[in-house]
């Protein structure tokens, strides 16, 4: 299991369309994805979770990843919070 903590760096926070490339992107993968902010925990997977953490840029949040390739989809994700992708 991987987990990292990393601050939103998109412009517009994890809107609707990164929350939807962010989920697109970890169902690539086998394995779990979880995001956790303020104590409030929600499945990687889940464009509805993802949105109720409402994530704006500089906001922490805490990526899990646990798999049989979660050293990529860390990378994969982690790309997409800080708006490289």
């Amino acid at each position: 299991m991987m987990k990292e903590k990393i601050t939103i760096l998109n412009e517009n926070g994890l809107h609707a369309l990164p929350a939807s490339r962010f989920v697109k992107t970890a169902e690539k993968f086998k394995g779990d994805v979880t995001l956790i902010k303020d104590g409030v925990e929600v499945s990687g997977k889940s464009i509805m979770g993802i949105l109720t953490l409402a994530c704006e840029k500089g906001s922490t949040v805490v990526l899990t990843c646990n798999g049989v390739d979660e050293k990529n989809m860390m990378k994969a994700l982690k790309r997409i919070l800080e708006g490289q992708d």
